[in-house]
This record gives structure tokens, C-alpha cells and sequence, in this order.
């Protein structure tokens, strides 16, 4: 579904990403860890278009998209769901929604979307004309992967979702996610500070230090690998 292939990003003289590959497959969740600087947001950033790469190439559903437009990109069925939430404050849960589904003409298709998301996250249905700013920390997360679930996305990326969460609700958010993909056949690229907790729902990893790969395989083998323990599991 996704394919990156030989990436490179700079930032002005500094290198965030080095001829960095990495895949996913239809229907998969994968990770990506590594710690702060590695080059995680860089690259979900650069894939959805925010950002131009150096060299390198990218590829979703079998189509190059490497210099195609970000809005354009969104309207392929790549859904962002970006580090800090980026809630539209002053706007309310309705209004956040109803930007998601912006590309979207589709009305009824749009009300679907809408029940399902309040389906997932109750809370929002209930917090419907409140403003986006209001909300805890885990409400917002929650509205940030239900806008971009409006959009009908084929392929999701989360950017650090338990990112300044009460733990209780960590737990209720990702089993969400784990449910998305199940249930929708949504293929996941998931950046995560909670190593353990995202090689646990994820099939693949890769572990990125200095905007390069330095180890990837299947998340269970990487859960028992001593190394990994050691750097990033607290073993």
C-alpha cells in the first residue's frame, strides 16, 4: 500500500532522513520507533506532502505521489493524524468533523462516517457543540482520528496518539485503533513513544536512529530482541 524508497529529507544543512526505506502492506499495522530526532514525524510528514524530499521516491497504492500536492494526497485515501492532535481549537467537535469530510460530496456516505465515528468515540457525540480547545487531551486525540476518519482514508498515519494522555484512556484509544483496522481493513503506519505498546498491536517495525533504519522485522521478534530491550523497552 506504501512504499518509500531510498527517502532523504534536510532541513536546511541538517539531514533528518537518509535514504530511508520502509513499507506497508495492505491491511497491516506497522511501527515505527526510535527515540526524539530520529526522523519518525519527518517521514510520515514528508509522505503526506507537507514536506519535500531530498531524493528518493514514494509510492501509495501503486502510484508515485512523492511531489504530488498534500490536499491531493488526502484525497487518494492517506489520512494524517499528526503529533499534538492539531485540533481546530476554536472550532467545535461538529465543525472538526465536518473538515475532515471536506473532500467528501458524498452527504450520505458523510452521515456514515459521522455514526461510525460516534460508533468509536461516544464522547464526542455527546461533546458535539462544544469547542475542540475545551476537551481533555485523550477527547482531542480521539477527534483528531475521527476527522480524519471522515475522510474515508484507505491508509492511516498516527503520529505519537498516547502523547500526553491520562493512561486511562491509552488503553480505550488504542484498542480503537486495533478495531479501525480490523474492522475497515485500514492499513496503519503508527509512530509511538510506548515501544511495548506498539510493537504489541503492530505486525512489523522499524527503528529508526538518525534518520536511518538500524533494525526492522516482525514485532514480536524485535519485543524479544535483548538489544531492543535494553534501548528502548525498559529490559
Amino acid at each position: 500500500m506504501l512504499k518509500v524508497t531510498n527517502l532523504s529529507v534536510s532541513y536546511g544543512a541538517i539531514v533528518a532522513l537518509r535514504a530511508l526505506s520502509v513499507e506497508v502492506p495492505a491491511g497491516a499495522i506497522v511501527t515505527l520507533i526510535g527515540g526524539n530526532g530520529a526522523g519518525k514525524t519527518t517521514l510520515l510528514r514528508t509522505v503526506s506532502g507537507l514536506l519535500r524530499p531530498t531524493a528518493g521516491q514514494i509510492a501509495f497504492l501503486g502510484e508515485e505521489i512523492t511531489a504530488v500536492p498534500a490536499h491531493r494526497i488526502v484525497g487518494r485515501g492517506l489520512g494524517h493524524v499528526p503529533e499534538g492532535r492539531m485540533v481546530f481549537a476554536n472550532l467545535t467537535v461538529d465543525e472538526n468533523l465536518s473538515m475532515g469530510a471536506y473532500l467528501r460530496t458524498d452527504k450520505a456516505a458523510n452521515e456514515r462516517n459521522r455514526e461510525y465515528v460516534f460508533g468509536m468515540f461516544p464522547r464526542l457525540k455527546e461533546r458535539l457543540r462544544q469547542n475542540a480547545g475545551t476537551l481533555s487531551g485523550g477527547e482531542q486525540q480521539m477527534l483528531a482520528i475521527g476527522r480524519a476518519l471522515m475522510g474515508e482514508p484507505k491508509f492511516l498515519m498516527l503520529d505519537e496518539p498516547s502523547l500526553g494522555i491520562a493512561p486511562r484512556l491509552i488503553s480505550i484509544i488504542f484498542e480503537k485503533i486495533v478495531e479501525i483496522n480490523r474492522e475497515r481493513g485500514i492499513a496503519i503506519l503508527l509512530v509511538e513513544q510506548n515501544a511495548n505498546l506498539a510493537l504489541e498491536v503492530s505486525s512489523y517495525a522499524y527503528v529508526l536512529e538518525c534518520g536511518q533504519t538500524v533494525m526492522a522485522g516482525p514485532s514480536a521478534d524485535l519485543r524479544a530482541d535483548p538489544q531492543l530491550k535494553s534501548a528502548y523497552l525498559g529490559g
